[in-house]
């Protein structure tokens, strides 16, 4: 008999595991699991359990989500005997990680809503805290990833809950191996590779092992590189990059008393890096305090929330710097997060010496965030000098060096001379390279044509144009609003994700909110606009003139120059003429205050938002820059507009484009295109830049610093010319195997449907990422759309047949496939799209109707979110369509049709199961609620009349929720009437 390859791969790994030190027990089902464990608490503890002193211990340890086990799991018991000795029980040894036991098993079955079977696990003093899935050779590692989701939906909860204190996976298919967190909200974009020092990935399942599963060292990324993101309630693992910077870093503060850098690129996540950072120095007996020192701007919510979480009241939030110096007189306080701000004046006005002089000479670690913005003035001399024996680390993504060095009192400064040596570094062709971060497709937009008739770029100086009235002239920056008014959806793919649009001045940003404004009281868009700059509190006045000005407006004033301010409830339609103003109206003058102007912006913010923010107090206006930030992440802000701030230091994954219309350069460039190279889903495949200015040779000389010559290609998409030949030439490959669309029918086996299912996946992704450019059109490609959006529906097909047979027994290669289902999501298609069809049906010619009719079959059919409703729809249009006489009357009859429709599915759900209907619509509320399968039993509770026996039960509880799902899905998701 032939051994399969992965069972070879298995063999080989569980071998290679036990010649590092791990023990091997052969551990069958939870049972042996459970019985492992008291042994192993019992040896770890040197104590003995009764049974019900280990049957308190498993209570203990059966609570709480993956988030909350690791909390217990990093803690102690405290455990009453049965004698009534008090004892404490730990469960994994942090300070000293190698003084755990480790021991690796295979093939262990769990049955939750199904039996699952697991490959290797590696258990640290017998609980499962690694998982480890394989795939053989040649197969997708994605397979893997899938295959770990399964089993945490399907199994890992059952019993008592062990497998959900696994903190660590690792997938490999032999070739390629990647490690993650146990946090199922990722994706699999978000899975990485484990490189060495000088990130050279280590890709090999036999290296990846004998580096990183070694017990010592898994040990240690268990108990000191895991970190327990308090804000969102995760578990999250350092990357290899920020595990070396963090070594070299600890081992420079423990070794010398020089200062040091860590160069990241930008989105690779330093914040993180410098929080475990600190987070392991404050452990070191020798250091005093570690201070954290962050820009006023970047103290956001999750920051400090992460911090406090770790050390209580090590964060204060507030503009007092009274606290700060209270923070540095406390000795039980050895971990503070401040603003640069808030700590130049601790040390520099006079009231707060006195309180501050015993700090001086004191051991303290200054980390510094985001050093290339906040480090070259007089601001880090004074605080060299004040702290004598402070030692000082900066973390930056764009050092500055000599050819991007900015003059000032102190002369032009570099990060080395301010900070000594580069302890590690990790630059952006690495991170695109690992796939932590994206690429860039950047497309400059905007020609002019001079006098003499030529063209060149809008920002070329030319001598017989005045080149900033042309910049900022009306009619460009109106060509510009319309631009991206017509192209957002596109970029964005129909608002899945965001932009921001960063312009030159705040006078420019003025311009073009009202532009914004203007189109959209005009029905031109319903885009979400938001804006923020910083406003000069005794900025000039540009009305201050001589003039008296008129307390109300006259007839001979322009109304334009009139806005709402006072009362966000009231609006003022400066287009009417017979419309005069109220008193909740106050007058602006023709060139208003650019505070004004930021205060009547965050009027429309809050009457959008239900929001009460002003200017008129700096707290309020912190607090409106917080609220922007949040909207943004979570996709209630369509486009940011900004002069300087949130161009850097700012993350978004929901963030893929930025619109340019301002001069950038070097490490300015390079933060501000970063803002929209988060790593999210497949759907995100890069970061749109739109340039609305000649910024080629700037990006060029940026990519070259950062990274090098040759790294443009790296970093930068090709043109769009090239992404037609990478899709005209996976196109054909498509059509190799499956020539014809009627073709997909006659695949002869599961191996020849997976063929498919991947060459028209990789065809999908390239139709993703060509969308989002300008010169879009079907036009250029050898396929046409009807034909993609044929083979879309065969690959849905496929998806349906594969997701419709969780019954069957045999095991199928098809399992575990990722079908990417977010590349042919369109949220602009969903039932009320197609009422709208429906009306345009009824009120179509009878000679064109069929053409119409057979439109709607065909979309029904290629877009996913409506293919479980397409036979509903249809049965509409047959019985009920032809009877309505006034296509206004077709949403409210198709709402009629579609509740009766419910209705009737329910109850035959209910008839042919023989369900409670009481109970069933309890299980379905708390499915719509949770968004989880119900549980098995839960299905079985429902039942009337005699339970099924034992071998009945699974396949008919998978019945029931195949069937419960299919009717959210059909009547209640993407139903919106």
């Amino acid at each position: 008999m032939t051994t399969q390859p992965e069972q070879i791969l298995e063999d080989n790994l569980v071998k290679q595991l036990t010649e590092l030190g791990y023990s091997y027990i052969k551990i069958n089902d939870e049972n042996d699991l459970l019985a492992n464990l008291k042994t192993q608490l019992e040896n770890h503890n040197n104590t003995t359990f009764t049974e019900k002193e280990f049957a308190r211990v498993l209570n203990h340890l059966d609570k709480g989500n993956v988030f909350q086990r690791a909390g217990i799991l990093r803690d102690k018991m405290q455990l009453k005997k049965d004698n009534g000795e008090n004892i404490y029980i730990e469960f994994l040894q942090m300070e000293h990680w190698c003084q755990n036991h480790f021991q690796v098993t295979r093939q262990i079955t769990m049955e939750g809503s199904y039996k699952n079977r697991y490959d290797v696990t590696l258990l640290v003093n017998g609980l499962p805290l690694v998982q480890i899935e394989l795939k053989r050779r040649g197969l997708e590692l994605k397979e893997a990833f899938n295959q770990t989701n399964r089993y945490q939906r399907h199994s890992y909860w059952s019993g008592s809950g062990l497998f959900q204190y696994i903190q660590l996976f690792v997938i490999s298919n032999g070739v390629n191996t990647k490690y993650y967190a146990n946090n199922r909200d990722q994706s699999f974009k978000q899975t990485f590779y484990w490189s060495d020092n000088d990130n050279k990935a280590v890709t090999q399942l036999e290296t990846f092992t004998l580096e990183f599963l070694e017990p010592c060292h898994i040990s240690k990324m268990i108990t000191k590189y895991i970190v327990l993101n308090q804000a969102r309630k995760i578990l999250m693992v350092l990357r290899s990059y920020q595990y070396h910077a963090v070594e070299a870093l600890i081992h420079r503060v423990e070794n010398s008393r020089k200062n040091g850098y860590i160069w990241h690129t930008t989105g690779s996540g330093k914040t993180l890096t410098s929080f475990k950072a600190s987070q392991i120095l404050i452990r070191n007996p020798k250091v005093d305090k570690v201070v954290f020192v962050v820009d006023r701007k970047d103290l956001d919510y999750q920051t400090q929330k992460e911090f406090d979480a770790f050390s209580k009241g090590s964060v204060d939030a507030t503009e007092n710097t009274r606290m700060l110096v209270k923070q540095f007189g406390d000795n039980t306080n050895r971990l503070i997060l401040t603003t640069i701000q808030k700590l130049n004046n601790a040390i520099y006005n006079k009231r707060f010496l006195k309180k501050m002089e015993p700090q001086k000479d004191r051991e303290i670690i200054f980390i510094f965030d985001e050093c290339h913005r906040s480090q070259f003035g007089e601001t880090h001399k004074r605080i060299k000098k004040f702290f004598t024996n402070a030692r000082m680390y900066g973390f930056t993504g764009t050092p500055i060096f000599a050819e991007n060095a900015v003059k000032n009192d102190l002369g032009k400064r570099t990060t080395k001379e301010l900070f000594h040596q580069c302890l590690h570094k990790y630059v952006i062709t690495d991170a695109i390279r690992d796939e932590n971060v994206l690429k860039f497709a950047v497309e400059y937009i905007g020609k002019y044509k001079e006098k003499e008739g030529r063209k060149t770029d809008i920002d070329i100086e030319v001598e017989d144009i005045d080149t900033n009235e042309l910049l900022d002239s009306t009619d460009r920056l109106g060509k510009i609003t319309d631009y991206i008014i017509a192209n957002h959806n596109r970029k964005t793919h129909s608002r899945d994700f965001n932009a921001m649009f960063c312009v030159n001045s705040v006078d420019t940003l003025i311009k073009y909110y009202l532009l914004f404004k203007e189109r959209e009281n005009k029905g031109a868009h319903n885009l979400k606009i938001a804006a923020i700059f910083s406003y000069t509190t005794n900025e000039e006045d540009k009305d201050a003139n001589g003039l008296e000005h008129l307390s109300w407006p006259s007839p001979n004033v322009d109304k334009k120059h009139w806005l709402m301010v006072a009362e966000p409830s009231v609006t003022y339609n400066a287009d009417t003429e017979d419309t005069e103003p109220t008193d909740n109206l106050i007058p602006l003058p023709v060139n208003p205050h650019s505070r004004d102007r930021l205060e009547s912006f965050i009027g429309d913010y809050n009457r959008m938002f239900n929001t009460k923010f002003t200017t008129k107090d700096s707290l309020s206006f912190y607090n409106y820059y917080r609220d922007i930030g949040k909207r943004v992440k979570n996709r209630q802000v369509d486009i940011l507009l900004v002069v300087n701030m949130f161009l850097t230091g700012f993350d978004s994954t929901t963030l893929n484009t930025l619109y340019v219309d301002k001069n950038l350069k070097y490490h300015g460039l390079i933060q501000a295109y970063s803002r929209t190279n988060r790593i999210l889903n497949d759907k995100k495949s890069h970061g749109n830049i739109v340039c609305f200015r000649n910024l080629k040779k700037a990006t060029d000389d940026a990519i070259t610093l950062f990274a090098n010559k040759e790294a443009k290609e790296i970093i930068i998409m090709g043109p769009y010319e090239a992404h037609v030949q990478k899709f005209n030439n996976a196109f054909a490959a498509l059509l190799t195997v499956t020539p014809t669309v009627t073709s997909v029918d006659r695949l002869e086996d599961e191996r020849k449907e997976l063929e498919f299912i991947t060459a028209f996946r990789d065809l999908m992704r390239l139709k993703n990422q060509l969308s989002t450019f300008s010169d879009f059109t079907w036009e250029n490609l050898d396929m046409d759309e009807q034909l993609f959006e044929d083979y879309k529906s065969k690959y849905l097909d496929l998806y349906e047949e594969v997701k419709n047979s969780t019954g069957k027994e045999k095991v199928s290669i098809l399992d575990d496939v990722d079908f990417e289902l977010e590349l042919i999501h369109r949220d602009e298609i969903n039932v009320q799209y197609i009422l709208g069809l429906l009306a345009k049906l009824k009120d179509t010619p009878d000679p064109d109707r069929e053409t119409v009719k057979r439109q709607i079959g065909e979309l029904l059919a290629g877009q996913f979110a409506l293919r479980s409703k397409r036979e509903l729809i249809e049965k509409f249009i047959e019985e009920n369509l032809i009877h309505i006489a006034d296509s206004d009357d077709i949403p409210d009859e198709f709402n009629r049709f579609w509740t009766i429709e419910k209705d009737r599915a329910f109850t035959a759900i209910c008839t042919e199961e023989n369900l409670s209907p009481e109970k069933c619509r309890k299980v379905l509320d708390n499915y719509l609620y949770t968004s989880r399968e119900p549980l098995r039993d839960d299905v079985l509770d429902m039942l009337l009349g005699k339970k099924p026996g034992v071998r009945e039960r699974k396949l008919l509880a998978q019945r029931i929720i195949s069937k419960l799902t299919g009717f959210v899905e059909t009547f209640i998701n993407g139903i919106n009437i």
